[in-house]
């Protein structure tokens, strides 16, 4: 759950920044938003979790 909060937060984020920078309007980014809030409610949304758990997984066991 953490994970997935951070990530939600992450992808925000991102989306006020591209805004703000002026390379996407308030049109596509709502669109953008509600297709995630879709998205998550389809069977595709276990296999993207699924994706960015071990993404995850796969950074955190990087050593720097």
């Amino acid at each position: 759950m953490v994970i997935s909060l951070s990530v939600v937060l992450l992808v925000g984020i991102v989306l006020v920044f591209v805004y703000r920078a002026g390379k996407i309007k308030a049109g596509p980014m709502l669109i953008a938003m509600l297709f995630g809030f879709l998205l998550a409610s389809t069977d595709a949304s276990p296999d993207i979790q699924e994706f960015l758990d071990n993404v995850a997984e796969g950074l955190s066991d990087i050593d720097f």
